[in-house]
């Protein structure tokens, strides 16, 4: 472990209590394979904030770690480098190709949520969509539920076709990592083009399950609901 790394291990460790140790471990997948420290989420993003001039070669190491606020830090900062207004596109697609090739480590629904828009949707914002598709078909729920969480930040821009069919080509997946996002989306594309998310919903009503169809319908009034009951 390098000395900058074990610096933001000591740092999170510093800020540890008991109630959001007990708070995180109950929380996070048996699957997972992390541990918690117990930090309070604002914490922990702060901390990634100040270490956001981490070498990017080092923040591998953060993602490969099994305490997941450690693991936080390392998302965290790839977004926090990706907001910067002067990066260039080496340096986007740098934080894009960081993140996909540790995608295993990625491993947690925040751990996608905290980064993907801008690190994979940002860097493709421009750019051909078929990295998001070629997700969106993979055998994995977390990589799918980065597909359409990158798509936030298309929708973001105004850019709703490709969101729609990635959406479209997810309506039928059965994880809750993924019906969940798929309606935040829709829900976005509304407030940007409500017209655009009605026709989508009359068109897949059969289709859309019912944690997604709640989520998108969420800001409609009832009778906007209702006609789509008919």
């Amino acid at each position: 472990m390098t000395a900058e790394i074990t610096r933001v291990r000591t740092a999170l460790e510093a800020l540890r209590s008991d109630t959001e140790h007990a708070k995180i471990t109950r929380r996070l997948p048996a699957d997972s394979g992390l541990k918690a420290i117990g930090v309070r989420m604002k914490d922990v993003f702060d901390t990634a904030k100040t270490w956001t001039d981490l070498d990017l070669d080092q923040v591998p190491e953060l993602l490969a770690s099994p305490l997941y606020e450690v693991r936080m830090v390392g998302v965290s900062i790839l977004d926090f480098k990706a907001r910067r207004p002067k990066l260039t596109d080496a340096g986007r697609r740098r934080l894009y190709e960081t993140y996909l090739d540790h995608h295993d480590l990625i491993n947690v629904w925040d751990l996608v949520d905290r980064a993907a828009p801008r690190v994979v949707g940002g860097y493709l914002l421009d750019k051909p969509r078929r990295p998001l598709f070629d997700l969106a078909r993979s055998p994995r729920a977390i990589e799918r539920r980065t597909a359409i969480t990158a798509a936030f930040w298309l929708i973001r821009q105004g850019q709703l076709d490709d969101p729609l069919a990635l959406a479209e080509l997810l309506l039928d997946d059965r994880s809750e990592l993924v019906t969940k996002p798929v309606g935040t989306a829709l829900r976005e594309v509304g407030k940007i083009d409500q017209r655009r998310l009605m026709e989508f919903l009359h068109r897949h009503h059969d289709r859309v399950q019912r944690p997604t169809l709640r989520l998108a319908t969420s800001l409609l009034t009832d009778q906007e609901r209702a006609e789509l009951d008919r």
